[in-house]
């Protein structure tokens, strides 16, 4: 695993279209969430310790907000083929198994990942109503503890998902967001070999 912060896309960024099969056996699409006060795009996949480590305040935060007109969408743009534990099927059993209520989206060709600047897991972003970027940064300040390699805990620190709540809470109060943005950071997207692009380290 390396170790990858967020590239912080710049603020005011358009959202980057998308189009892309989900989990639930159809196509999803930014278009889809026209009716949203504000969205909430995510790069995520199932391996990874920080992405395990969000999840089940993830899955609480969303439905939360998502009360409170707010959309949500992940991503998973890593190769496959190198690691299996993040395919398609295994996606599938992923959403259900967090109780997910946002779509849970594939980028095989890993296109939408390079248009979005993506580059860890979990990457995280909010558009604003006119779908510009409005945030870009951390779930919180936890971290999940490593014991050993390949080994996480996440008992000691469990996420809550403070920093994205509140930059969400101002957004929707039309309040100034909390300074500084702090990066996301993570495990890399794994890019196909080749594939990789100029941003990535």
């Amino acid at each position: 695993m390396a170790l990858t912060e967020s590239t912080m896309l710049a603020l005011s960024s358009p959202a980057p279209d998308f189009c892309l099969p989900n989990t639930s056996g159809g196509i999803t699409s930014l278009s889809d969430f026209e009716e949203d006060k504000l969205l909430v795009v995510l790069f995520i996949c199932n391996h990874c310790p920080y992405v395990i480590h969000i999840a089940p305040a993830l899955a609480e935060l969303a439905k939360k907000y998502q009360d409170k007109g707010v959309g949500f969408v992940a991503i998973n743009s890593n190769d496959t083929d190198t690691y299996p534990a993040d395919n398609f099927d295994a996606m599938k059993k992923e959403r259900e198994h967090r109780a997910y209520t946002f779509p849970y989206l594939f980028d095989d060709t890993q296109e939408v990942a390079k248009a979005f600047s993506a580059a860890c897991t979990p990457d995280i972003y909010v558009f604003d109503s006119e779908r510009k970027l409005a945030y870009r940064g951390q779930f919180d300040t936890t971290r999940p503890h490593r014991i050993s390699s390949g080994n996480y805990d996440s008992s000691k620190a469990q996420a809550t998902g403070e920093s994205l709540a509140c930059a969400l809470d101002a957004l929707l109060k039309n309040d100034t967001l909390p300074e500084p943005q702090i990066p996301s950071v993570g495990c890399n997207i794994k890019w196909k070999d080749g594939n990789a692009p100029a941003y990535y380290g």
